[in-house]
């Protein structure tokens, strides 16, 4: 039943609170006002409810003077009503007394209580109201039957005084119901109230940057479900700050080390090239311009790695999707193709007559295959030719370069950047791509490849092979 109230909406449980303290204050004021005599009892306070109709000696006395007095022939009789005044002023001023006819019950004489008149409006006004919230338990009545000189009559008396008791007790209850009432409705508010205010001192907290403090977990109510969700953003916008904070040391390693190491080739460079503007050493100016040449070459691959993983890095970049023929992939492979020529290398392109239509970037389908060929002219052997494979089916169109790998790049530490870079472009495409390296046998005098590798790379000078494969949807 607990749990159950706790996954309540926060209305439905603030209407169920309320009528479960409207029960209990209801309840509460019943049993006040139906055990108010036992409760009497229980104090032993009767002197506060005995009043003159209680008293025997009042009856005795109103029994001896009627006998010397004459009942009034009928209402109308001044002089008689007159005359029977000393019966009525027995009463005090809670009583009142009536007399009937015995017969007929018609009314003959009395006289109203003192305290019902005008002079005392404020127990007049008090009674009035009591009389009617607890319909007349402020009223307590007898009945009698009194000897006159001429004959015998009904007497009623009526005493008020009970209402000085029933009256502020009823007062008094509905005061208790209603403050129990209030308490539990109030203790709910109030319980709801400082689990808002704790949101309000996590919210201000985490608006100084403190993103450590879990936030409190409450019910499951509409302010249970504001602190989880709170909490999950926190721990998000915290995740998020330590990423960035990560990346940004690690763009500032990155940068610091290839700073350090172009100031290398370019102190390297520039001492050349004073040694070249002074002319001291004719005899090898070649030389040193052969070296200058292989520094500058070495720093332009060093500012190419900065910008490649500056792509890599690239977390805002969209790419902007076209309808395209296979055909635009089959000429970026050949205009590639014939670049790698140009430096040495051989290809051998193997492109299918069945054509299909893809959805992609044209600009990133250029980088991906530039990236590629890239890495065939840095690492790539020219002795052995730069396999290229393509195919269309089952909806899907493949693509796959294989180029050999120089034995002198077997040992040099790669950041991937480049394949990295294209991996990144093919997943925001929908595509896939696959690397796999095949490396030759290590037995000694031993440079064949691996069985999974085309014979074609068999050479001394071969220290693997890598092989991309690259998947693009078909539409």
């Amino acid at each position: 039943m607990k749990k159950k109230f706790s996954t309540m909406k926060l209305q439905n449980r603030f209407l169920l609170i309320l009528l479960l303290a409207l029960t209990i204050s209801a309840t509460l004021f019943e049993l006040l006002w139906l055990n108010k005599w036992a409760l009497v009892n229980w104090t032993g306070n009767f002197e506060i409810l005995q009043s003159q109709i209680d008293d025997e000696d009042f009856w005795t006395k109103l029994d001896k003077t009627a006998q010397n007095l004459s009942l009034p022939e009928s209402s109308d009789d001044e002089a008689a009503s007159k005359a029977i005044k000393p019966l009525l002023d027995l009463a005090d001023k809670y009583t009142s007394i009536y007399l009937y006819e015995q017969e007929d019950g018609l009314y003959i004489t009395g006289q109203y209580a003192k305290i019902m008149d005008e002079k005392h409006s404020g127990f007049r006004t008090f009674f009035d109201l009591g009389y009617r919230l607890t319909d007349g338990e402020g009223e307590d009545f007898r009945q009698g039957y009194l000897q006159f000189q001429n004959g015998k009559a009904q007497v009623v008396v009526v005493n008020y005084q009970r209402a000085l008791f029933i009256y502020p007790y009823m007062f008094l209850s509905l005061l208790l119901s209603v403050l129990v009432f209030l308490g539990i409705v109030l203790f709910f508010m109030n319980r709801k109230m400082r689990e808002v205010l704790a949101l309000e001192q996590e919210i201000l907290l985490m608006s100084t940057g403190d993103l450590t403090h879990p936030v409190p977990q409450y019910s499951k109510d509409e302010i249970g479900i504001l602190a989880n969700e709170l909490n999950h953003l926190r721990i998000s916008l915290n995740e998020n700050i330590v990423r960035e904070q990560e990346s940004r040391k690690a763009n500032q390693d990155l940068i610091t080390a290839l700073s350090h190491d172009l100031r290398t080739p370019l102190t390297i460079l520039t001492g050349y090239l004073e040694v070249l503007r002074l002319g001291r050493t004719p005899e090898k100016q070649a030389d040193y311009l052969d070296r200058c040449l292989k520094k500058a070459s070495d720093i332009k691959e060093l500012t190419d790695q900065m910008f490649s993983y500056a792509l890599v890095s690239e977390e805002q970049e969209t790419p902007d999707m076209s309808w395209l023929s296979t055909d635009y992939i089959f000429q970026c492979i050949q205009e590639n193709c014939d670049f790698i020529s140009l430096a040495g290398f051989t290809t051998n392109v193997k492109i299918p007559e069945v054509t299909g239509i893809l959805l992609s970037d044209k600009t990133m389908i250029n980088r991906i295959f530039t990236n590629l060929f890239s890495n065939i002219l840095k690492y790539g052997d020219k002795g052995t030719p730069v396999i290229v494979r393509s195919s269309v089916r089952k909806q899907r169109f493949t693509v796959t370069v294989s180029n050999a790998i120089k034995q002198e790049h077997s040992d040099v530490g790669s950041s991937n950047i480049g394949l990295r870079n294209v991996q990144r472009m093919m997943q925001m495409m929908d595509g896939e791509m696959l690397l796999t390296k095949k490396t030759s046998s290590d037995s000694p005098g031993n440079h064949n490849i691996s069985q999974n590798t085309s014979s074609a790379f068999a050479s001394e000078n071969v220290s693997g092979v890598f092989e991309v494969t690259l998947w693009f949807p078909l539409r």
